[in-house]
């Protein structure tokens, strides 16, 4: 089976071999290239590609989160108010939600290089543009063309990662090239930030252009190509949100981010609501580390337990949350729950790629940009929901919102037993 469908990929047999669209979760190998190179690069483990796309990631993720930390500069060097400013932000997230779906629908039949390449070059171009321009509204285009960039990498990491490596290993090498999201909360934003503060803000935007432009050449010279979706197995977006789990999965990064952003984002609220004698700074870096520990967690057992590790996570971001509320007089206490929540956080992305991809099966690409307009639209209704909390309650209101909210996404997971987690 296997054979034929990766020889009908590459324009050999008949589309009649390939699974039907209906059958989404029959043979993850599907995606893969049968040229001479590409056939034994299945065969091993494509760490450098892999890592490739995660340092892209990481890009991203520095890219869209860094303004939040130089809003006093930006707003400074722009002659503009903090909350004008505070709509880098925003452009860039509206730009991802807008573009993804169609950019994705657009290339998904194209070479996966080629594809990957155009959009770095595009994403480089905006940074650029943002930090050189003086003038707010051609910033925040610039910022609202990074988004939809962003977009459309994050549409085809997934599924390009999938196409270029064994199917065996499709979960793991979703982790690896997952590592660039907790990296780049780790370290891309406060490390941008410093930059802002210690030099000028341009210069945050200038180092993210220098490291874009070694990626494109790295992925130039490093990444295999590999083939895009065979027409016979494209099927329209709506379609796709219709096959069987891929809304359950939906419905858990929405609810399940969400939770994990509204605390995310106003945690200094909640640490200054506890008294404790807890920067943020070093929160934000506990974390991090603890979301880089579960990516090795679960690139190690994906492939052979999706469906326990998501639930466990799930379930660990529930006892964070309690812990964080119960403990909040503890420093000790809290630490630990970050630690707990970090490592949960570690491997959602990875976890919730491989369940979206099993569940659109050759309409991963489509699945997957669905999936990252999900998480964008978790972050931009965190910012506003989180902002509505701390104006009217105590910020420890935050860990019992993201508690409940992960509660109801595992009830979702549970649901979703035969094809959206499948056992």
């Amino acid at each position: 089976m296997t054979r034929a469908i990766l020889q009908d990929d590459a324009g050999g047999t008949p589309a009649d071999s390939l699974p039907h669209e209906n059958q989404p979760h029959e043979n993850l190998g599907t995606f893969q290239d049968t040229s001479s190179d590409s056939s034994a690069l299945v065969h091993r483990f494509p760490w450098a590609a892999l890592l490739i796309m995660a340092l892209m990631g990481f890009l991203l993720i520095a890219t869209e989160t860094m303004p939040a930390g130089l809003l006093p500069q930006i707003s400074a060097g722009l002659d503009i108010t903090e909350g004008t400013a505070g709509q880098f932000v925003s452009a860039y997230a509206l730009g991802t939600v807008v573009a993804a779906m169609p950019a994705v629908a657009i290339t998904r039949s194209m070479r996966r290089k080629p594809v990957f390449v155009v959009g770095i070059l595009g994403f480089l171009a905006a940074n650029l543009v943002t930090a050189f321009s003086a003038d707010i509204v051609l910033s925040l285009a610039a910022r609202l063309l990074a988004g939809a960039f962003s977009g459309l990498l994050w549409g085809i990491i997934a599924g390009y990662a999938r196409r270029i490596t064994a199917p065996e290993h499709a979960g793991r090498a979703l982790a690896v090239a997952s590592l660039g999201t907790p990296v780049g909360l780790a370290v891309g934003t406060p490390f941008g930030s410093w930059l802002g503060t210690t030099w000028d803000w341009r210069w945050s935007f200038g180092v993210l252009a220098i490291l874009t432009l070694l990626t494109v050449l790295l992925a130039v010279f490093l990444v295999p190509d590999a083939p895009g979706q065979h027409a016979g197995t494209r099927v329209p977006l709506v379609r796709v949100l219709g096959f069987p789990g891929v809304a359950v999965v939906l419905a858990v990064v929405v609810t399940w981010m969400l939770g994990h952003n509204i605390l995310y984002t106003y945690i200094g609220s909640y640490l200054r609501s506890t008294g404790l004698p807890l920067p943020v700074e070093i929160a934000l870096m506990v974390f991090g580390a603890a979301a880089i520990a579960g990516i090795a967690i679960t690139g190690g057992v994906i492939d052979s337990g999706l469906r326990r590790l998501s639930l466990l996570s799930l379930a660990a971001f529930i006892a964070a949350g309690v812990i964080i509320i119960v403990g909040h007089a503890s420093a000790a206490a809290v630490v630990t729950a970050i630690v707990l929540w970090g490592i949960a956080f570690g491997g959602a992305a990875a976890q919730l790629q491989t369940a979206i991809s099993a569940a659109s099966g050759h309409n991963a690409d489509v699945a997957n940009a669905m999936l990252g307009v999900a998480f964008n639209l978790a972050i931009f209704a965190a910012g506003v929901a989180g902002a509505v909390m701390i104006s009217n309650f105590d910020g420890l209101v935050l860990p019992a919102v993201m508690a409940g909210l992960a509660a109801v996404a595992l009830l979702f997971a549970i649901a979703g037993r035969r094809t959206a987690f499948p056992t």
